[in-house]
């Protein structure tokens, strides 16, 4: 069983930029996909990226491409999302979750073990 913890959450004012990780502990990670996504309060989870097991392939959703960018060090067991040009209506808790397999999919089911997440907030 993985174990996930997304870290690097915080308060921004509109136009500023966040990094959050995901640290995995349990088991590698390596060979799956990874995926992003918010929910925010009274809302849906959604997606938000997702990256396939070699970093070879990404998917965004449609109101964070551009300006959102998911990598991963499996070296470090570790995925990334670095969040530029934040918007107030990028604000939610975001989770990372481990894929099924080792390729991308957008759909919440094709995950098998999600963090706690960590919460952004962005000023207007």
């Amino acid at each position: 069983q993985v174990q996930l913890v997304e870290s690097g959450g915080g308060l921004v004012q509109a136009g500023g930029s966040l990094r959050l990780s995901c640290a995995a502990s349990g088991r590698t990670i390596s060979s799956y996909a990874m995926g992003w996504f918010r929910q925010a309060p009274g809302k849906e989870r959604e997606f938000v990226a997702v990256i396939n097991w070699n970093g070879g392939n990404t998917d965004y959703s449609d109101s964070v491409k551009g300006r959102f960018t998911v990598s991963r060090d499996n070296a470090k067991n570790t995925v990334y999302l670095q969040m530029n040009s934040l918007k107030s209506e990028d604000t939610a808790v975001y989770y990372c979750a481990v894929g099924h397999t080792a390729a991308i999919t957008s759909h919440p089911s094709g995950f098998a073990s999600w963090g706690q997440g960590t919460q952004v907030t962005v000023s207007s």
